[in-house]
């Protein structure tokens, strides 16, 4: 490898992995907003806050990485426009098209990395975050219950205490239970209990020797009772609203799948490395520039591309998942359009001038 194209590929390199850090952290953040919202639905447990963070950082890599990428090599190529160093490149015979090595050398990790998210990483994440959250709700210990300690239910339901837990966070002692709806008030005590769980969203509180006292505190009507075992249900996870997700599904699963949903997830996940490889090469024409002209009005044109593209990816997964699009076509109805166009920016872009030959 040529001394430059080590330096092409460290320049490269860099500016990638600036950008990406930068997005990663933006889209953690996004995370953690809608991972708190989830918190405080009481779909997720307090408890699991980061390992879920963590998990579901996973499935943002296929969307995050190709931007990260086209945005670092448009920045990075602008820059070697802007200080003309692609001027002296191109008089010592080394064009464009002549530094795909530093290019591939970039891009092609990116998408390894991508695919590897997308085919494998990203599933088994999602597997993994689902299982640990209905681990967890079999637990009170997980789900952030202490004893001694006066917390609130989920959705502002009531506030729950309990005075002693066992090792397994399921039996517990001393518990006080006080919840309002409608107006009226509600409150349960109990000398012991244990949580119970009843398919996949019902959890209930076995409770044994204690009292209830219901009524309206406005009008002064309260009735008591006692009980020698009772029942009360926890207010707990909302049902997820597309409980036919893909997105835990195994890639090795979807293979023999023959409906259009499963079709439809197996294309998505195989456009996202390619779709890498397209923006990466289309970054080599695209940074072309003027040495005084603006280098970061790259990056509006570059979220332009990448964001039609995506929506494209995603209409076409929609299209295909509801049997609009034929399943033998897939995606590749977008990316081998814009493999065309970028294979032909980029050759276009490399032609190095011909030499006049003196008469």
């Amino acid at each position: 490898m040529l001394l430059i194209e080590r330096y092409l590929t460290r320049q490269f390199a860099q500016s990638v992995a600036a950008v990406a850090v930068v997005l990663l952290l933006v889209g953690l953040g996004g995370l953690l907003v809608d991972l708190m919202s989830e918190i405080a639905r009481g779909k997720v447990p307090a408890g699991l806050l980061l390992s879920q963070l963590g998990l579901r950082s996973i499935q943002v890599l296929p969307l995050l990485l190709p931007l990260a990428l086209f945005v670092g090599l448009l920045l990075s190529v602008g820059r070697l426009y802007g200080d003309s160093e692609m001027a002296v490149l191109a008089a010592v015979g080394l064009g464009p098209r002549q530094l795909w090595r530093p290019l591939l050398l970039v891009t092609v990790p990116v998408a390894l990395v991508v695919a590897l998210a997308s085919l494998w990483a990203a599933p088994a994440g999602a597997r993994l975050a689902q299982r640990m959250v209905e681990d967890a709700n079999r637990s009170f210990l997980v789900a952030g219950l202490e004893a001694g300690r006066f917390i609130e239910l989920p959705g502002r339901a009531g506030i729950l205490y309990v005075g002693e837990i066992d090792a397994e966070g399921a039996r517990f002692g001393r518990m006080f239970v006080q919840s309002e709806r409608d107006g009226r008030l509600d409150v349960v005590t109990a000398r012991e209990g244990e949580l119970i769980l009843e398919g996949e969203l019902g959890r209930y509180l076995l409770l044994r020797d204690g009292f209830r006292v219901e009524g309206d505190p406005a009008a002064r009507d309260f009735r008591m009772m006692r009980f020698a075992e009772n029942e009360l249900q926890v207010p707990d996870r909302e049902p997820d609203v597309d409980a036919d997700a893909l997105d835990a599904v195994p890639t090795r699963a979807l293979w023999p799948a023959t409906g259009a949903a499963p079709r439809a997830e197996l294309h998505w996940r195989i456009a996202t490395p390619l779709m890498v490889l397209l923006l990466g090469v289309l970054a080599m024409p695209l940074g072309r520039g003027e040495p005084r002209q603006a280098r970061y009005g790259r990056i509006l044109a570059a979220l332009l591309i990448y964001i039609n593209a995506m929506i494209l990816l995603v209409l076409g997964k929609g299209w295909l998942a509801v049997g609009t699009l034929p399943t033998w076509l897939g995606l590749w109805w977008l990316l081998l359009p814009m493999a065309a166009l970028a294979g032909w920016l980029y050759l276009a872009d490399g032609r190095m001038p011909r030499r006049r030959v003196a008469a």
